[in-house]
């Protein structure tokens, strides 16, 4: 049970990373490619985009 509450609450900040993505002004394609691996990493992801991501990428992938 408490895996799967875990589980959800990192869904639903994998979502709200996702759409924060998409606000970016970045060509569509590498925009995608970082949510989907935001998505498929999990929380390890999170982690990378919250810490580090949220800064950085959207320079980088200009």
């Amino acid at each position: 049970m408490i895996g799967f509450i875990i589980w959800i609450i990192g869904l639903i900040l994998a979502i709200k990373a996702v759409l924060e993505i998409m606000k970016w002004k970045v060509d569509g394609v590498k925009k995608l490619l970082v949510a989907i691996l935001v998505l498929l990493t999990s929380w390890i992801g999170l982690i990378f985009y919250y810490f580090w991501g949220r800064d950085n990428l959207p320079q980088m992938l200009k």
